[in-house]
C-alpha cells in the first residue's frame, strides 16, 4: 500500500509567507489595505458560493430529488 506523504509545515509556512508579502505588495505595502483587500475578496467567495449551492438545493427540491417532508 503506497504511503501518504505527510505535510511540509516548512514548505507550507513559506508559501503562506509568501502569499502574505504578495498581498501586501499588491496593496502598496500598506498591510491594513491588503487585510480590507482579503477580507472583501472572502465576502464574496462566500457568497458566491452561498448562491451556488442555494440554487442547487431549489433545483433539486422542485424536481423531486430530495425526500422532503411534505405533511
Amino acid at each position: 500500500m503506497p504511503e501518504v506523504a505527510a505535510p511540509n509545515l516548512q514548505s507550507d509556512a513559506q508559501a503562506l509567507e509568501a502569499a502574505a508579502d504578495q498581498a501586501i505588495a499588491a496593496c502598496g505595502g500598506d498591510p491594513r489595505e491588503a487585510v480590507k483587500a482579503l477580507l472583501i475578496a472572502n465576502e464574496f467567495l462566500e457568497r458566491e458560493m452561498t448562491e451556488r449551492v442555494s440554487r442547487g438545493y431549489i433545483r433539486g427540491v422542485k424536481h423531486g430529488r430530495f425526500n422532503t417532508y411534505s405533511g
